[in-house]
């Protein structure tokens, strides 16, 4: 990557930023999937149902933040497919 591409916004830095995302949001949905679990599991009042909140958070979770974060990473690969295409198309003569 040359510093002229990202300067000029050829280069996406938005992608390596999703996968960063992605990994802090996941690990956000497992600590409070567990934090569920544990806090379910000394409650008197509810508790099976905190339990079974934070299990789904904890399996569910991850699984949406990779579904969301592989929609958005799609449409960037678009964009980089349509540029590549566009680019390697001959250049239009005008006259």
């Amino acid at each position: 990557m040359e510093p002229q591409d990202f300067l000029t916004f050829k280069k996406m830095i938005t992608p390596t930023i999703i996968h960063v995302l992605f990994w802090i949001l996941a690990g956000i949905t497992i600590i409070l999937g567990l934090i569920g679990i544990v806090n379910g599991a000394t409650s008197n009042f509810a508790g099976g149902s905190q339990v079974l909140g934070g299990l789904v958070l904890l399996f569910v979770g991850p699984v949406v933040v990779r579904v969301y974060c592989e929609i958005l990473i799609v449409l960037f690969r678009m964009n980089e497919t349509l540029t590549e295409i566009r680019d390697s198309l001959p250049k239009k003569q005008e006259g």
